[in-house]
């Protein structure tokens, strides 16, 4: 099989908040231990919708980093970047949007979606438009297997694997394919060539994945194979050309149960977060003013956890033990609303106390991150070339 490489990024909107703590980076650090990861700063796709006002990127974009870094996202193990340091993500996009029809982009669910959320804003930009294509650039130029994504993103995805696939069926044709697939299955030895052949029929002919599974395997084993010969090799496999671009699949990411002061999903556009550098007394005050079940009026009148926002941040962090005296403290009346917000204030400054720790010595000494991200801009580079000089080789631009 193909190494597993992860890829993921995020706009720089800012601070991140406990919405993008749960929701986000709990997710890629436990990914960071399983695979190849590549996280980035898309400041690219934060022009599509702040185009009018750029200045609030660059300083977003350091401090999302040091929340990154502080929140447990490991530089050693993940490769940490800024998509615009990697100029070869526009130069796909650029290449991409020759054979990408306008119906494709058109019909992104979410590109409806966000234009009638932000209303506001003139979107009716190219920029706009093309977004989902940068971002299938983002992905394809790292030959990413599995992208974690919410639920709204997964046409994303489906839209990013078309994009491979027609540019596999464009490009992947060299001359003379058949004949370079046929000599690299020689190189094989004979007796792994019958059995890629076997493998080879049993897919193409009875759909076996088991029998795609294990031939995948059998080609990225071998040492005596170069990276072109693998790539015929699996082409071949699947009935096409060349595979120059991998077709990913979408990992989907545990949902958030974050919500934020109000009841509604945590949102700096809600107004209603906690940042991961909130103070220990913001925390406190914050909580202790979040509206509660409005049949609570008086302290002996009994209430329904369930039509309160503070019983749904106990689901995220209190033990079942707290959660059985909330209940029972709430329906009973046994306990006042401000003592049931009390075990939420501790366990949340608790959780930020470390990632506040590690921030500050970011924050301190400045060129420690930035020095994080040069390193990580050109493992990416590194990357990114590599499937460029193939693209141009196969677009016929490697003159």
């Amino acid at each position: 099989m193909a190494i597993e490489r992860v890829i993921s990024g995020m706009r720089p909107t800012g601070n991140l908040h406990l919405g993008h703590f749960n929701g986000v980076l709990k997710n890629w650090i436990n990914l960071q231990h399983e695979f190849e990861c590549l996280f980035f700063v898309a400041d690219w796709h934060a022009l599509t919708t702040h185009y009018d006002s750029p200045e609030i990127i660059e300083e977003n974009v350091w401090e999302m980093v040091v929340d990154w870094i502080a929140a447990g996202v490991d530089p050693a193990t993940a490769t940490i970047f800024i998509q615009s340091k990697v100029p070869e993500h526009a130069e796909l996009h650029t290449l991409l949007s020759m054979i990408t029809p306008l119906g494709w982009l058109e019909r992104v669910p979410t590109y409806k979606d966000q234009q009638e959320k932000l209303s506001s804003k003139d979107l009716s930009t190219y920029g706009f438009l093309g977004y989902p294509l940068l971002q299938s650039a983002d992905i394809l130029i790292y030959k990413a297997t599995q992208v974690p994504v919410g639920e709204d993103q997964i046409p994303h995805i489906e839209f990013t694997r078309e994009i491979a696939r027609r540019f596999n069926h464009l490009y992947g044709k060299e001359t003379g394919f058949v004949e370079k697939a046929e000599e690299a299955i020689k190189k094989l030895g004979s007796k792994k060539s019958s059995l890629y052949m076997e493998m080879k029929t049993a897919y193409q002919e009875n759909g076996d994945q088991e029998a795609l599974d294990s031939a995948q395997v059998l080609i990225e084993e071998h040492q005596g194979l170069s990276l072109g010969d693998k790539e015929r090799l699996l082409g071949f496999l699947e009935g096409g050309g060349k595979m120059i671009l991998v077709e990913p699949e979408y990992k989907l990411a545990p949902a958030s149960k974050m919500i934020g002061l109000d009841g509604q999903k945590m949102s700096k556009s809600y107004n209603n977060t906690i940042a991961l550098r909130e103070s220990p007394e913001s925390v406190e005050k914050k909580i202790k003013t979040m509206p509660t079940d409005p049949a609570r009026i008086r302290r002996n009148d009994p209430g329904n956890p369930n039509h309160c926002p503070v019983w749904q941040l106990h689901q995220v962090y209190s033990s079942d033990e707290v959660k059985a005296w909330v209940e029972t403290g709430c329906k009973e009346a046994k306990i006042g609303c401000i003592e049931c917000k009390q075990p939420v204030i501790d366990a949340i400054n608790k959780e930020l106390k470390p990632i506040q720790e590690r921030a500050f010595h970011y924050i301190e000494d400045p060129d420690l991150v930035k020095n994080i991200v040069a390193e990580g801009c050109e493992k990416a580079k590194k990357l990114a070339r590599e499937t460029m000089r193939e693209v141009r080789e196969a677009m016929g631009l490697n003159y």
